[in-house]
């Protein structure tokens, strides 16, 4: 790995630390708020209205689902483009490379969806929820991983990118076939002509992002009316941003693209999302609530179903010969990543409010609190576990 490649890694990783933080911060934030006596003007902030309206279309949303629907596409477009980047020509180009974490990330998604629907198969109110436990938070995980310093090797953050990028097209497959509404065909049509007009931008070459941003801002209202996840319209747009440009191979509309939104999704996008989703009230909670089987299969599914499914298949992948350990990494350094992934919080608060946003479960039950603790756990326990092991036996840093 060249020095040029090994810094634009350390920039990544150091962004995404620092985004993690923030995460944190705007969490406590909402949580200080929603159980004091400022919770009404918290209430009231989610619930301002906001239109947008052009002639016969209108789009009239309170500010929270702005940000779980609009706000959360820009993310979903990062990450399709670092999918497809890291496809085409980084860590996941090589086929030796994602066995390992491909393997966790299936292993990280079954378990802890089987443990949710185990305590909640014959609840028809909450087994929508089976999603949630199967989501990976990158930047709160790496958040946690930083506290460790430069004592952790580069293999497992590579491990733990990778497996988070897996885990984030899981989710994408999961969101779009399972959290859809009624669908209005229309809509999807015109949902269609966009993606024909972005496949016919990008095979004549055109490198202009702010045409395909234009195209995806139509393909993005069309989704939202069409019932299928207004968000989803960020990955597909991804999948069609050049690469490179056909008159220049060293300019790089992808790569542009990705650099010019890290910093407004890691310091703006997610510390909203999460300021916008974390406010829950704890009035009136009692151990009953945690233990009832909805946020008991969210902790149960992050804390014990992440580390056992991530873990026990790479280990079953490695003991197959399938894949091998990464250089710089011991079993116990893989437990700790494994249980590290428990962290789900942003992805599971999403799935969350997809699960139930017209349910009304949660105005009995909160699957926030389910997925609070079984974060807090899993990071904790992530933490102290790598924290032992590294210093028993670092691994060998790149």
């Amino acid at each position: 790995m060249g020095q040029a490649a090994k810094t634009s890694i350390a920039k990544f990783l150091e962004q995404e630390s620092a985004g993690g933080i923030l995460l944190v911060i705007a969490a406590i934030l909402a949580i200080i708020l929603a159980n004091t006596p400022l919770d009404v003007y918290y209430a009231m902030l989610l619930d301002t209205p906001v239109m947008v309206k052009i002639g016969a279309l209108e789009v009239d949303k309170p500010l929270l689902l702005w940000v779980n629907d609009g706000l959360m596409a820009v993310f979903f477009l990062l990450v399709g483009l670092e999918l497809k980047r890291e496809f085409l020509e980084g860590e996941l180009s090589d086929t030796k490379s994602i066995i390992l974490p491909g393997l966790g990330a299936v292993g990280g998604m079954a378990v802890p969806a089987a443990i949710y629907l185990y305590f909640n198969f014959n609840n028809p109110d909450t087994i929508n929820g089976w999603a949630i436990p199967a989501a990976t938070d990158i930047a709160f995980a790496l958040g946690v991983l930083s506290l460790l310093g430069s004592r952790v090797p580069v293999a497992v953050k590579v491990f733990l990118t990778s497996l988070a990028i897996f885990d984030d097209i899981g989710a994408i497959i999961i969101i779009a076939l399972f959290y859809t509404s009624k669908i209005s065909i229309t809509a999807l049509i015109i949902s269609a002509v966009c993606i024909g007009i972005l496949a016919f931008l990008n095979k004549r070459g055109v490198v202009e992002k702010s045409l395909y941003l234009a195209v995806g801002a139509v393909m993005w209202v069309s989704l939202l009316k069409s019932g299928v996840h207004a968000t989803l319209a960020g990955v597909i747009l991804a999948m069609f941003i050049p690469i490179k440009a056909k008159t220049d191979p060293h300019f790089s509309p992808l790569k542009t693209l990705e650099h010019d939104l890290h910093a407004a999704v890691a310091y703006f996008i997610l510390p909203v999302f999460a300021f916008c989703n974390s406010g829950i009230s704890f009035a009136g909670t009692s151990a009953d609530d945690i233990l009832h089987p909805m946020p008991l299969g969210i902790i149960l599914g992050l804390f014990v179903g992440k580390q056992i499914g991530i873990f026990g298949l790479c280990w079953i992948g490695i003991k197959m010969k399938l894949t091998e350990l990464p250089k710089g990494m011991n079993w116990a350094i893989l437990y700790g990543t494994s249980a590290l992934c428990g962290i789900g919080f942003t992805m599971s608060l999403f799935i969350g409010s997809l699960a139930f946003e017209s349910s009304g479960v949660n105005n009995i039950l909160d699957e926030r609190i389910g997925i609070i603790v079984g974060s807090v756990l899993s990071g904790i326990l992530g933490f102290l576990v790598l924290k032992t092991s590294l210093k028993n036996g670092p691994g060998i840093k790149e």
